[in-house]
Protein backbone atom coordinates (compact mmCIF):
# COMPACT_ATOMS: atom_id res chain seq x y z
CA UNK A 1 0.00 0.00 0.00
CA UNK A 2 1.35 3.41 -0.97
CA UNK A 3 1.39 6.45 1.34
CA UNK A 4 -1.43 8.07 -0.59
CA UNK A 5 -5.02 9.02 0.18
CA UNK A 6 -7.38 8.64 -2.80
CA UNK A 7 -10.12 10.71 -1.20
CA UNK A 8 -11.11 12.02 2.20
CA UNK A 9 -14.71 11.50 3.29
CA UNK A 10 -16.05 13.32 6.33
CA UNK A 11 -19.21 11.92 7.91
CA UNK A 12 -21.50 14.89 8.62
CA UNK A 13 -24.68 15.13 10.67
CA UNK A 14 -26.25 17.95 8.63
CA UNK A 15 -25.34 17.97 4.94
CA UNK A 16 -26.77 21.44 4.27
CA UNK A 17 -24.91 22.99 7.22
CA UNK A 18 -21.64 21.33 6.16
CA UNK A 19 -22.01 22.50 2.56
CA UNK A 20 -22.77 26.04 3.71
CA UNK A 21 -19.73 26.13 6.01
CA UNK A 22 -17.29 24.98 3.33
CA UNK A 23 -18.80 26.77 0.30
CA UNK A 24 -20.02 30.08 1.70
CA UNK A 25 -17.63 30.23 4.64
CA UNK A 26 -14.39 28.91 3.15
CA UNK A 27 -15.05 29.37 -0.56
CA UNK A 28 -14.85 25.72 -1.66
CA UNK A 29 -16.47 24.80 -4.99
CA UNK A 30 -18.71 21.76 -5.31
CA UNK A 31 -17.64 19.38 -8.07
CA UNK A 32 -20.33 16.70 -7.60
CA UNK A 33 -23.42 16.62 -5.39
CA UNK A 34 -25.02 13.18 -5.24
CA UNK A 35 -27.45 14.00 -2.43
CA UNK A 36 -26.01 11.42 -0.02
CA UNK A 37 -22.48 12.61 -0.74
CA UNK A 38 -20.77 15.75 -2.00
CA UNK A 39 -17.29 16.17 -3.47
CA UNK A 40 -15.39 19.42 -3.88
CA UNK A 41 -13.00 20.70 -6.56
CA UNK A 42 -9.60 19.43 -5.50
CA UNK A 43 -7.08 21.47 -7.49
CA UNK A 44 -5.15 18.27 -8.21
CA UNK A 45 -4.97 17.12 -4.57
CA UNK A 46 -6.86 14.27 -2.93
CA UNK A 47 -10.57 15.05 -3.26
CA UNK A 48 -12.50 15.90 -0.11
CA UNK A 49 -16.13 14.98 0.24
CA UNK A 50 -18.98 14.60 2.70
CA UNK A 51 -21.22 11.65 3.33
CA UNK A 52 -24.09 11.41 5.80
CA UNK A 53 -22.51 10.31 9.10
CA UNK A 54 -24.92 7.41 9.64
CA UNK A 55 -24.51 6.11 6.09
CA UNK A 56 -20.73 6.43 6.14
CA UNK A 57 -20.50 4.60 9.48
CA UNK A 58 -22.68 1.80 8.11
CA UNK A 59 -20.58 1.63 4.94
CA UNK A 60 -17.36 1.10 6.88
CA UNK A 61 -18.91 -1.15 9.54
CA UNK A 62 -18.70 1.00 12.64
CA UNK A 63 -20.97 2.86 15.06
CA UNK A 64 -21.70 6.47 14.14
CA UNK A 65 -21.53 7.63 17.76
CA UNK A 66 -17.94 8.45 18.56
CA UNK A 67 -16.77 10.62 21.41
CA UNK A 68 -13.71 12.64 22.24
CA UNK A 69 -10.67 13.10 20.04
CA UNK A 70 -10.83 10.79 17.02
CA UNK A 71 -7.11 10.98 16.35
CA UNK A 72 -7.74 12.56 12.94
CA UNK A 73 -6.40 16.02 12.12
CA UNK A 74 -6.61 17.54 8.63
CA UNK A 75 -3.53 19.67 7.93
CA UNK A 76 -3.43 22.67 5.59
CA UNK A 77 0.01 24.17 4.91
CA UNK A 78 0.28 27.68 3.46
CA UNK A 79 3.12 29.98 2.41
CA UNK A 80 2.82 32.76 5.00
CA UNK A 81 1.80 33.58 8.54
CA UNK A 82 -0.60 36.18 7.11
CA UNK A 83 -2.44 33.47 5.16
CA UNK A 84 -2.80 31.37 8.32
CA UNK A 85 -4.39 34.40 10.01
CA UNK A 86 -6.71 35.03 7.03
CA UNK A 87 -7.98 31.45 6.93
CA UNK A 88 -8.47 31.33 10.70
CA UNK A 89 -10.60 34.49 10.46
CA UNK A 90 -12.61 33.08 7.51
CA UNK A 91 -13.26 29.84 9.38
CA UNK A 92 -14.31 31.59 12.59
CA UNK A 93 -16.65 33.92 10.68
CA UNK A 94 -18.17 30.86 8.97
CA UNK A 95 -18.94 29.24 12.34
CA UNK A 96 -15.82 27.24 13.16
CA UNK A 97 -14.72 26.79 16.75
CA UNK A 98 -11.19 28.08 17.24
CA UNK A 99 -9.36 25.42 19.24
CA UNK A 100 -5.96 27.08 19.23
CA UNK A 101 -5.53 30.66 18.01
CA UNK A 102 -2.82 31.27 15.43
CA UNK A 103 0.61 31.81 16.91
CA UNK A 104 4.15 30.50 17.19
CA UNK A 105 4.44 26.70 17.33
CA UNK A 106 6.90 24.79 19.52
CA UNK A 107 8.83 23.44 16.51
CA UNK A 108 9.39 26.90 15.05
CA UNK A 109 6.48 27.28 12.67
CA UNK A 110 3.31 29.32 12.89
CA UNK A 111 -0.22 27.98 12.94
CA UNK A 112 -3.65 27.66 14.45
CA UNK A 113 -6.39 25.07 14.76
CA UNK A 114 -10.15 25.11 14.32
CA UNK A 115 -13.02 22.62 14.30
CA UNK A 116 -15.71 22.70 11.65
CA UNK A 117 -19.40 22.45 12.66
CA UNK A 118 -19.15 18.63 12.78
CA UNK A 119 -16.06 18.75 14.98
CA UNK A 120 -13.46 17.88 12.32
CA UNK A 121 -10.17 19.45 13.27
CA UNK A 122 -8.18 21.54 10.79
CA UNK A 123 -4.59 22.48 11.61
CA UNK A 124 -3.27 25.42 9.61
CA UNK A 125 0.45 25.88 9.40
CA UNK A 126 3.34 27.79 7.93
CA UNK A 127 7.06 27.12 8.22
CA UNK A 128 9.97 29.02 6.72
CA UNK A 129 12.07 25.85 7.09
CA UNK A 130 12.49 23.69 3.99
CA UNK A 131 11.32 24.26 0.44
CA UNK A 132 9.54 20.91 0.11
CA UNK A 133 6.52 21.65 2.28
CA UNK A 134 3.24 20.01 1.20
CA UNK A 135 1.68 23.37 0.35
CA UNK A 136 -2.08 23.47 -0.14
CA UNK A 137 -1.81 26.95 -1.66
Amino acid sequence: MKAHVSSILLGVRDMDRAKQFYTEGLGWKIKSDFGISVFFESDGASPVGFYGREGLAAQVGTDQEGSGFSGLVLTYVVRSEARVDEIMAEAEKAGATVLKPAGALPWGGYGGTFADPDGYIWSLGYSAQGADQPYAE
